[in-house]
């Protein structure tokens, strides 16, 4: 009954996520793809100009030994953009199978991604934060990690999880000890995200 139970919801939670994110569509003559391949926890393209390209220009994934390591939520937002393809071998991993391997793989992925997607459409480069206890680090407009530090630390929040003031302080303690500003984003069920940026002060 409880493995029953856990299949629906994550049957649930892709059927949702399928809903925000859209289906590549039918790949054309002219256009090209960077190939990378799947492993347990990442994602790693192939040794090439445009794959460090993705890198370069935008900062997705990180280089390692000529390649982008990628991780699951930039591959599946890049995947989404028709800008890779995901092999497990030889053969092509689709979209839903991604996803289903993402949402066992990571905690929270659903919400995370939607926030992370909403960040990316607005233009902030979005990278990981687990240094720093955290989801995401967040760069302003036209910033990029190297260049600059990250303006904000972000954890994303779905509109039905509830926060305790100690988990609430705890985020705030993490902002103004890394000298970055807390972004709580709170995804609603339709794939909206509202921004709230929360301030330390002492009376």
């Amino acid at each position: 009954m409880v493995k029953d139970k856990a299949k629906e919801v994550q049957t649930i939670e892709t059927v949702k996520l399928s809903e925000i994110i859209k289906e590549p569509k039918k790949e054309s003559k002219e256009k090209t793809f960077v190939k990378a391949h799947l492993h347990d926890d990442t994602v790693l393209t192939e040794d090439s100009d445009p794959a460090r390209e993705l890198y370069a220009l935008s900062r997705f994934g990180g280089i390692h030994q000529k390649k982008v390591e990628l991780s699951f939520i930039e591959s599946l937002y890049l995947l989404e953009k028709e800008k890779i393809k995901i092999y497990s071998g030889k053969k092509i991993v689709t979209l839903e199978e991604f996803l289903k391997k993402a949402q066992k793989k990571e905690k929270n992925f659903f919400t995370r991604y939607k926030v992370f997607k909403d960040m990316r459409e607005r233009g902030y480069i979005v990278k990981t934060a687990l240094k720093f206890g955290a989801d995401f680090r967040v760069y302003d407009r036209g910033v990029k990690p190297g260049e600059d530090h990250a303006k904000w630390v972000l954890y994303p929040v779905n509109e039905t999880d509830a926060m305790t003031w100690y988990d609430f302080a705890a985020k705030n303690r993490v902002a103004h000890s890394t000298k970055k500003r807390l972004l709580i984003g709170i995804a609603d069920s339709e794939g909206d995200v509202t921004y709230y940026e929360i301030k330390w002060t002492r009376p």
